[in-house]
């Protein structure tokens, strides 16, 4: 079975002008076949997301036009920039809107549904999207549109933006892609006013970012990211964000969208594996961004120097919206045209800069998470969850049934590179279940095909193993695919166990339920509104790969050792000297440091390659 939303990289869809000719070609006839005598571009199965999905097409007309020069163009922008203006712009509040500030204002605004009613709680970022759309066709309006009708939009657009910002709650869904696309769309909107009202909204639309947007930012890994419906980050609409900041700094040139830019992409360049799968997220989980992606990761890319173009995104929608027969949908419109105008190119090499939350090299990827362990491991095309064993989540030792990963204290990292090896050390000081403070030493190395995982803490009671796993997905050439297994060893013995029973708190990677099913199952709120991840932590066991304590460890240590990916027998040896623990293998010579560190307390590391003095 393949996973419905991740798909291809996105720096494999063309971006030449010839390739974004013939989109804007396909669209053109889209349109011209489809446009209604009333000037309606809106797809005929539309219903969510639709107050400003014709003026959306509109725009990209305009694009179509300014480019090349299609006569038939002029008059379907006209028609349906009159549609729009006369049918989809609502002056009267909508009943049952929750976050107006402002009754009875008689301001503009786009609704999410039609109907009076019927789902009010998305007329916010409707009208976002409304102005977005009409302040790109005013910027491609020369030529095409005559004094009384340019006239006509920029008076709505003002008036959108006056709603958005006077008339209700700013930003009422805590979703930072919103807020800031809020923010660009003043932006925009200032270049087409007198220069004393232009200037008004383009300082409003700065304040709003530093004031409502910026002072709320949510830590996550080090780094500081604009909330995402109440979460750090969710890795649909956070590369949406990036975007939209990628398009803030074009436009403004202020520097602190490209600072926080750099910030949120070196985060995402950090969570992402090389293959470029990616879960988690508090409004989704699995689903990934398409077209609307594309400007940020590529703008963002070459700032930070790496390849965020993996990013695997849902190439149904690589170029543009698409309701499911295919056609064309003007929704997130205004970011293809961004995308077009756009003149940056993908930088495709991998950062080789050591980074905290990130182990990287050739197909083997770790991204850590806040607690500096394991939240996603890619090995040999293979991606790795955390398992949950008890209602504990994580990869580490687990003993008495009692996962040992959360830290109670400083986690420390050390890092090497030497002879075609990467390696992270991590430190993790933890109790067990009886509030004994425990010394995990977790070693992570690649070659860039295979990673070797050593787990060293001091001896535990019982019959202990490393949670090492839940074998999730797979690389399927440009599709993802679920999986139940992966090409595991361990020293110590490998058992891949599965939930004994069902139950919606439970998760066996051989059933057909996705992450995202499951996670959402177990959420407060219903799909698309629940916070899965939240829901995710309320899993009680999942299939997971267990792996023994290894044999020969020194007296005092249980060491667990674990191979993904291909290799050869592997039987790792292991002493214990003064200078700490030393791990012997096939690919690598390693000397863990004691438990104290160095003289600041940093963990200690030693790594040679095959064949190198010791």
């Amino acid at each position: 079975m393949h996973l419905p939303y991740q798909r291809g990289p996105l720096h494999d869809l063309p971006d030449s002008a010839q390739a974004y000719d013939a989109v804007l070609a396909d669209v053109t006839e889209q349109a011209l076949a489809r446009i209604t005598p009333e000037g309606s571009l809106e797809h005929p199965d539309a219903f969510l997301d639709i107050g400003d999905t014709s003026l959306g097409v509109t725009s990209l007309l305009a694009l179509a036009w300014q480019r090349g020069g299609d006569p038939r163009l002029p008059p379907a922008v006209r028609r349906s920039l009159a549609f729009h203006l006369r049918e989809r712009v609502y002056t009267e509040d909508n009943p049952g809107y929750p976050n107006l500030t402002v009754r009875n204002s008689r301001l503009p605004y786009a609704r999410y549904v039609l109907e009076p009613g019927a789902h009010p709680i998305g007329d916010w970022p409707s009208t976002v999207w409304a102005l977005l759309q009409a302040v790109d066709v005013l910027d491609l309006a020369d030529g095409l549109v005559d004094d009384a009708q340019r006239a006509a939009l920029t008076e709505v657009a003002h008036g959108y933006w006056r709603w958005l910002t006077e008339a209700t709650f700013f930003n009422p869904q805590n979703a930072g892609n919103q807020a800031i696309g809020c923010v660009v769309g003043g932006l925009l909107l200032a270049r087409h006013l007198p220069p004393a009202q232009g200037e008004s909204v383009r300082s409003r639309a700065l304040a709003l970012y530093t004031e409502r947007i910026r002072t709320h930012r949510v830590r996550d890994r080090g780094a500081l990211l604009p909330p995402e419906h109440g979460g750090a980050y969710d890795n649909n609409y956070g590369p949406i964000a990036l975007s939209f900041l990628a398009q803030a700094h074009r436009i403004s040139g202020a520097a602190v969208f490209a600072e926080d830019g750099d910030t949120l992409a070196r985060y995402l360049d950090a969570r992402l594996p090389g293959g470029g799968f990616d879960t988690g997220g508090p409004r989704y989980s699995e689903q990934h961004s398409g077209f609307e992606s594309v400007l940020g990761l590529r703008y963002f890319s070459g700032r930070i120097g790496s390849d965020l173009g993996r990013y695997r995104g849902d190439t149904r929608w690589g170029r543009h919206a698409v309701q499911p027969d295919g056609g064309v949908d003007g929704h997130f419109a205004w970011m293809l045209v961004w995308q077009i105008q756009d003149t940056s190119r993908w930088h495709r090499t991998p950062s080789v800069r050591p980074v905290r939350h990130q182990l990287r090299a050739g197909t083997v990827s770790v991204a850590f998470d806040d607690r500096t362990t394991p939240s996603l491991i890619e090995a040999a095309g293979t991606y790795y969850l955390p398992a949950a064993v008890d209602r504990r989540h994580g990869f580490g030792p687990v003993a008495d049934g009692f996962l040992l990963c959360r830290p109670m204290g400083r986690v420390r990292v050390r890092d090497a590179r030497v002879a075609g090896l990467t390696a992270k050390l991590v430190g993790t000081p933890a109790v067990d279940r009886d509030h004994v403070l425990r010394h995990v030493r977790s070693l992570y190395v690649t070659d860039g095909t295979s990673l070797w995982v050593t787990v060293a803490v001091e001896r535990l009671a019982g019959a202990p193993y490393l949670l090492a796993g839940l074998p999730y997905a797979a690389d399927d050439g440009d599709r993802v695919r679920r999986v139940a297994h992966g090409e595991v060893v361990s020293a110590g013995g490998l058992r891949l166990t599965h939930p004994m029973g069902g139950g919606a708190d439970v998760f066996d990677t051989r059933g057909e339920l996705t992450q995202e099913q499951a996670a959402f199952a177990l959420a407060a709120d219903p799909r698309g509104y629940g916070d899965p991840d939240a829901g995710w932590q309320h899993l009680v066991t999942t299939s997971a790969f267990e792996a023994g304590p290894a044999p020969g460890a020194p007296q005092g240590l249980h060491v667990f050792a674990v191979r993904y990916g291909p290799g050869g027998p592997f039987a790792p040896a292991f002493a214990a000297g003064d200078d700490g623990l030393t791990v012997c293998t096939e690919a690598f010579t390693a000397v863990i440091g004691p438990v104290a560190g160095d003289a600041h307390g940093e963990p200690a590391l030693i790594l040679r390659g095959p064949g190198e003095d010791r």
